[in-house]
C-alpha cells in the first residue's frame, strides 16, 4: 500500500509538471495545492509502512528515488519558466546524484539509505527526524509559494505590479533557504563515505612531501 501511495505521488508529479506549462492562468492557481499533496502524501506513505508494517529495504529506496525525481523535475521546471535562477537546478541536481550514487554502497550491504552515516552529526544532519522534516517542510513551502506565484501577473496585472517585490523576495529567502539546507544535509554524506574510505589519507601519503 505504501509503495502504491509513493507511485500516485509519481503520477501527480507529471499531472502538476503539464499544469505549470499551461498558458491559462486559471489552470496554474492548481499548481499550489497539488504540490502541497504531492508533499503531504510523502509523509503519508511513509506512516502507511510503519503503520502496516511494510517497512523495507526496496521501500525506503524507492521513496527517496521519487523524493528525489519530484525535487530535481520541480527545481528544472521553475529554472526553464526562470522562476528560479539555472543554478539553482544545477545545485539541486548534483547534490542529488553525488549523494544517492554514494549511498548506493551501503545499500548494496543492505544498509538503509538514512543508516549509513556514523557520527553523531551525520545522523543529526542527515538522518534525524527534525533536520528531515525541516528540510522537507522547506522544500515543500518554496515549491508551493513559487507556483502560487505564477498565475497573479495574468489575473491580477494591477495587483502583481504592486506587490511583486514583495511576493518574489519571500520566494527567493524560501529557495535560499532549501539551497543551505540541501548543501548541509549533503555533505556528511560525501565526507562520511571520502574518509570511510581513506580517500584524504591514501591522497596525503601519495604526496611527494609526505603530509
Amino acid at each position: 500500500m505504501a509503495n502504491l501511495v509513493t507511485t500516485f505521488r509519481f503520477f501527480l508529479l507529471f499531472v502538476l509538471v503539464a499544469l505549470a506549462y499551461q498558458d491559462d492562468p486559471y489552470w496554474l492557481l492548481a499548481c499550489t495545492p497539488l504540490v502541497i499533496l504531492v508533499f503531504i502524501l510523502d509523509g503519508v506513505d511513509g506512516w502507511i509502512a510503519r503503520r502496516r508494517g511494510e517497512s523495507s529495504l526496496f521501500g525506503a529506496i524507492f521513496d527517496i528515488a521519487v523524493d528525489r525525481v519530484v525535487e530535481n523535475v520541480l527545481w528544472i521546471v521553475l529554472a526553464d519558466l526562470g522562476v528560479v535562477p539555472v543554478w539553482v537546478a544545477i545545485l539541486f541536481v548534483t547534490r542529488g546524484i553525488l549523494v544517492d550514487s554514494l549511498r548506493s554502497e551501503g545499500t548494496a550491504r543492505g544498509e538503509s539509505p538514512f543508516g549509513m552515516m556514523s557520527s553523531r552529526l551525520g545522523r543529526m544532519l542527515v538522518s534525524g527526524r527534525p533536520m528531515r522534516l525541516a528540510y522537507g517542510v522547506v522544500k515543500g513551502a518554496a515549491f508551493a509559494w513559487l507556483l502560487f506565484l505564477l498565475p497573479w501577473p495574468g489575473l491580477a496585472p494591477e495587483w502583481w505590479a504592486e506587490w511583486r517585490g514583495a511576493m518574489t523576495l519571500t520566494g527567493d529567502l524560501l529557495v535560499y533557504a532549501a539551497a543551505i539546507l540541501c548543501v548541509v544535509r549533503g555533505l556528511p554524506v560525501i565526507l562520511e563515505v571520502a574518509f570511510a574510505e581513506g580517500l584524504f589519507t591514501r591522497h596525503a601519503s601519495s604526496s611527494p612531501s609526505g603530509r
